[in-house]
Parts: C-alpha cells; sequence; structure tokens
C-alpha cells in the first residue's frame, strides 16, 4: 500500500473525530488510568451496552485503586456476576493489590511496563499508554481490524498471529503520534458505529471514496476470518434441596469455568440424566441419605460460552430432616443468596422458579 494511503487515512479518520463523531461513554476523554483499566478490563468480550452499568457499578463500589485492593474476593466476584470469562476479574484483583504493593498505588507510563502487569494484555496496555499517558500506542480490537481491512483490501486473517501482528503494525504506522488518544478513540468509534460487522453505513463514512471493500462493492466479506471454533457440550446436574427455607452451595475450586463461584451440588456426565442420579449412592456424596426427601421438580436450562455450552439440569428437592453437609459445603438461606457469586446459569434458573433470589 502507499505512504499516501496512510496519510489519507489517519487525516480523515481525525478529521471525522473531531467534526462528526459523537458517541459518548463515561470513561471517553478521561486520564484516570485507574479508570481506563477498569474499563478496557470490563469490556474484553462484553457488549459495551452490558459493560457500562457493570462499569458505573465497580466505580460506585471502589472509586480509587486502593479502594479495589483492599476488597475481598468475594466482594468483587458479586459485583463482576453476568459478565463472565471471570480470569478477567481474578486478575483486576490481583493487579490492584501489586500496583498498591509494589507500584506505590502508580501505574506505569509505558506500555513495555504495562504488559508485565497480570491480566493487562497488548490491548489494555496500549489503552492506558495511550489515553492516560499520551504515549503513540495503537490499540488494535475488532473494530479497528474491520476498518483496516477494509479500507486497504486487506484478506490477510485477522484471526491468525502472523494476521494479527500485520494489522498491528500497520496500526503503529497509522497512528497520529502527536495525538495518539484521538487516533486511538477515533478508529474504535468508527468501527462500532458506522463500519459496524453487520450493514455498515458506508454513505456516511468519511472513507467511502478511497475505501478499497467499498470500491470492490463488498464490505462485509471482510475482514477474512479462518478460525471455526469447535463448542464442547457439557451436562451440569445440580442437587437443589431445601430444608427450612435453606439450601446447599458450594465453591468450584480447580481449573475449570467458574472459578471462585458458588454452585449447588453438582454432578457431570456425558449426558444428560435423569432421576436415577437422585438414587446413585454415589452421586452428591450420598447428600441425600436419610433426609426423606422428595422430588418436586426437574427444570432444564442453558448457558453459551465461548468454547462450551452449559446443559444444567436442576433437581428440586424438599427435605424432612436436615441434611449431613460437609466441609466444603455451606447451608445458605434462601434470602442471602445474592450474597454469593454464582454462575448465570444458576441466577436464571433461581430467578425462573421464584426460589426468593434478588438482584444483587
Amino acid at each position: 500500500m502507499e505512504h499516501t494511503d496512510k496519510e489519507t487515512f489517519t487525516r480523515l479518520l481525525l478529521h471525522w473525530h473531531r467534526s462528526e463523531n459523537r458517541r459518548t461513554m463515561p470513561w471517553k476523554g478521561i486520564r484516570d488510568p485507574y479508570r481506563i483499566w477498569l474499563a478496557e478490563t470490563i469490556l474484553q468480550q462484553t457488549r459495551v451496552e452490558q459493560g457500562l452499568a457493570y462499569y458505573q457499578r465497580f466505580v460506585n463500589a471502589f472509586p480509587t485503586l486502593a479502594d479495589l485492593a483492599a476488597a475481598s474476593e468475594e466482594e468483587v466476584f458479586r459485583l463482576w456476576q453476568g459478565l463472565g470469562y471471570y480470569n478477567r476479574c481474578r486478575n483486576l484483583l490481583h493487579t490492584a493489590r501489586a500496583l498498591i504493593s509494589g507500584y506505590g498505588g502508580q501505574f506505569p507510563r509505558t506500555y513495555e511496563e504495562l504488559l508485565t502487569l497480570k491480566g493487562i494484555g497488548p490491548y489494555t496496555a496500549a489503552a492506558i499508554a495511550s489515553f492516560a499517558f499520551h504515549r503513540p500506542c495503537a490499540v488494535v480490537d475488532g473494530n479497528v481490524l474491520r476498518v483496516l481491512s477494509r479500507y486497504f483490501g486487506l484478506d490477510i486473517p485477522v484471526d491468525t498471529q502472523a494476521g494479527k501482528k500485520v494489522y498491528t503494525r500497520l496500526a503503529g504506522e497509522l497512528i497520529a503520534t502527536d495525538a495518539p488518544a484521538q487516533f486511538n478513540q477515533a478508529i474504535m468509534d468508527l468501527g462500532a458505529t458506522i463500519c459496524k460487522p453487520r450493514a455498515p453505513l458506508c454513505g456516511q463514512c468519511p472513507f467511502s471514496s478511497t475505501c478499497r471493500a467499498f470500491k470492490l462493492g463488498k464490505p462485509e466479506q471482510f475482514p477474512v476470518k479462518v478460525s471455526r471454533k469447535t463448542v464442547r457440550q457439557r451436562y451440569f446436574h445440580y442437587l437443589v434441596c431445601w430444608y427450612n427455607h435453606k439450601t446447599i452451595l458450594q465453591k468450584r475450586e480447580g481449573k475449570d469455568i467458574w472459578r471462585g463461584l458458588y454452585e449447588f451440588p453438582m454432578v457431570e456426565s456425558a449426558t444428560t440424566a435423569g432421576t436415577e442420579l437422585l438414587y446413585s449412592p454415589t452421586a452428591w456424596e450420598n447428600l441425600l441419605s436419610n433426609t426423606g426427601w422428595e422430588l418436586k421438580s426437574i427444570s432444564d436450562r442453558q448457558q453459551q460460552l465461548t468454547h462450551q455450552r452449559i446443559h444444567a439440569r436442576f433437581f428440586h428437592v424438599v427435605l424432612k430432616k436436615k441434611p449431613e453437609i460437609f466441609s466444603h459445603q455451606l447451608l445458605v438461606h434462601r434470602k442471602q443468596l445474592q450474597q454469593y457469586a454464582l454462575p448465570g446459569v444458576i441466577v436464571q434458573y433461581l430467578r425462573d422458579e421464584r426460589h426468593g433470589y434478588k438482584n444483587p
């Protein structure tokens, strides 16, 4: 591609940003690295419409980095509930504490130093460096990849490591070194509001006369992707047993989804199982033994994750005698359930079945 193409792109983009970009968000224009980091972490793999409420919730609960660092894991998980990708949440708390203990409560000012912090990858490091510290670091997200691929007519797949390097290098060559924050915000906003994945608003785009994909008459064929994700099917069976308005919860451990969240006693199997599980001497570690239980209902729910689909079956059981729980379990009153961070599929079940669950 010619050097003039790059100059034209940057000039047109900044002109559009100054004269026509009206996209507003609560973190736009701020220089506080803490709030920039918070916003970018929440928005990873999350729609802006959903992330806005979570951002406000976190800012209200933890107005400063020190407030977040002092919070318990349970508090932070509870506020995060429903966003998914809980490693982001764990890393958020870990890095907040690391910044307080090892950096004097201050964020590093360079891209390279920011990358050394847990949970901060190239995208977030570039965002903090450019927006907070005016560093010429290009932010490359899905919006940016789409805009660059279409404008320059690049058929290099965006979902490969080689492709990402090409687009990151290109974005770095395009960035306005005297206005890096404005450039990054502009290109992301253009991708979000005009150069959309489906039905792009090419008639409103400042690049319509120079965009290669538009000239080819096929903007939606860009960007090119090669991967097809395999979705793993998993079958979870939950024992929701009630005794005097109390039920059993246990914390998920190990290297699996939802680590650190609470759930009902669960049995996973290769396919969906029936009531035979209730009579199995090994299922649920014999929690039903000598309790005089009665099955009230069976309910099914599903939750789609990035590479997994969870098929959850809930066995609603009422006990006549208090169950003998194990050391890793808790007997929780229905009014206290909202104090525990739960997977989305369990929250959905509790709300649908009217088990007294209230929104956090």
